[in-house]
């Protein structure tokens, strides 16, 4: 420890000397530690990816400050960027946090839910966030191509996980334009409506060629503890061997979401 002494104030304060960000997250100042503890539950309530802007606003913290403390979080390894750089995630420390907190086996996340379920599966399988009003994707494939999450967002109706978002948040309907993607996207008003009250009747949508010719994906929900929708697990894979009428592909995603709930 090294004593530092500050002109302005006349007092002196004590600083670490190793290993540190100097995030000045100290006793003397309780309330930066309030809110970067406030800021690591908004980032495990919005998911991952939540943007500067949108911790910012769960906190009621200024910009500024928020985007501040958040890249100090970063440094200590509590929080990380995610691979675009556009939001943020919980860190490596955190969940070593959790994992000492649950004195027994590694904490278990989405990502060891989706390993098993590849080992069991040659199809792609993707899991997306519906938390703050956005459709983000927050586990990929990597032996998969996946679809971006700007271009379902731009054509929800057309993909299985957007048809998911559609039936579980209606209001997004109003901003939806029916445009054809492909020969078999469906355009029809009324009959888009009678398809998202069958998902929610079923639990399971369905896309076959509607995207892109030769692929068809099926998606289900994956819900918080409380039982609320907070994002989709998707499977797709080749038209013709990807459908709602094989049960145990169905019952497989099903089985999958279940494991995945309190998770996303």
């Amino acid at each position: 420890m090294t004593e530092r002494h500050d002109a302005r104030t006349g007092r002196s304060e004590r600083v670490g000397s190793g290993g540190g960000s100097g995030t000045g997250f100290g006793g003397q100042q309780p309330k930066a530690v309030q809110k970067a503890l406030a800021m690591l539950e908004a980032v495990a309530y919005l998911g991952a990816g939540a943007t500067a802007k949108q911790i910012a606003a769960h906190t009621m913290v200024p910009p500024a400050t928020a985007y501040r403390m958040l890249n100090y979080l970063v440094a200590d390894g509590f929080l990380a960027r995610t691979p675009d750089l556009a939001g943020f995630a919980l860190g490596r420390r955190t969940s070593e946090l959790a994992y000492a907190a649950t004195g027994a086996e590694q904490v278990r996340t989405a990502a060891h839910v989706l390993d098993a379920m590849r080992a069991e599966t040659r199809h792609g399988l993707y899991l997306a966030s519906f938390r703050g009003g956005v459709l983000k994707i927050v586990e990929t494939d990597p032996d998969h191509e996946v679809v971006s999450a700007a271009t379902v967002s731009r054509n929800p109706h057309a993909h299985a996980v957007g048809k998911l978002l559609l039936a579980y948040r209606p209001r997004y309907l109003d901003s939806v334009e029916l445009r054809s993607v492909t020969a078999h996207t469906l355009v029809d008003g009324l009959a888009l409506h009678a398809e998202l009250a069958g998902i929610l009747a079923t639990e399971v949508s369905f896309e076959n060629e509607e995207s892109r010719i030769g692929r068809a994906a099926l998606a289900v929900p994956v819900r918080e503890r409380g039982s609320d929708v907070v994002g989709g697990l998707c499977l797709q894979g080749v038209a013709g061997r990807v459908s709602p009428d094989g049960a145990g592909l169905v019952e497989f995603l099903k089985a999958g979401a279940r494991e995945l709930c309190g998770l996303v």
